[in-house]
């Protein structure tokens, strides 16, 4: 059986948050917690996804990540290139942009190589996050399926994501 294992951004996901609404949709849904969400530290974060799923088999193991969380995603499969199943990645934050300016360390460069699973990157045109073109450019250096849904903000519950239907969805891409 898949294990969906959740990793929010920066400052986690509060409970209208999508995320935890995949999470509260099955016991197969895991959220791993970080030390810090506020003041992030790459290599807990990543220490963090690779102590979570080791106990797992990887080809039954699908990452769900936002923000932030897709640049944890990245950084751990540049270090530990598992063939798992595959990830979502949400709305990945561009934080080499001089307007990100949270105190995390560790994060940056953004790794720019193929991820060695199938991956979907889903972003929308009006984030403050990350520009278009610049999710456009980490799904193809990724090697990631794009999915734009549009005006969708930080695809977040300020912007109206609580419970996501489509995002569920989104998941049997990987079965």
């Amino acid at each position: 059986m898949t294990t969906y294992f959740i990793i929010p951004g920066l400052g986690n996901s509060d409970e209208n948050h999508w995320q935890t609404h995949f999470e509260n949709s099955g016991e197969n849904f895991v959220r791993i917690m970080q030390k810090s969400w506020d003041e992030p530290d790459c290599e807990d974060w990543v220490l963090n996804i690779e102590y979570a799923i080791s106990d797992y088999e990887p080809s039954e193991v699908v990452l769900v990540a936002h923000s932030l969380g897709c640049t944890a995603v990245a950084q751990w499969a540049k270090r530990f290139p598992k063939a798992i199943k595959g990830a979502l990645l949400v709305a990945p934050s561009d934080i080499e942009n001089p307007v990100y300016t949270f105190p995390m360390t560790g994060f940056t460069p953004i790794p720019t190589e193929k991820l060695p699973f199938k991956s979907i990157v889903v972003l929308s045109t009006n984030d403050i996050w990350v520009s278009e073109e610049r999710a456009r450019y980490f799904a193809e250096t990724w090697s990631s399926e794009f999915i734009n849904i549009g005006e969708a903000g930080h695809i977040n519950v300020s912007a109206g994501y609580g419970e996501w239907p489509f995002g569920l969805e989104l998941l049997r891409k990987f079965d």
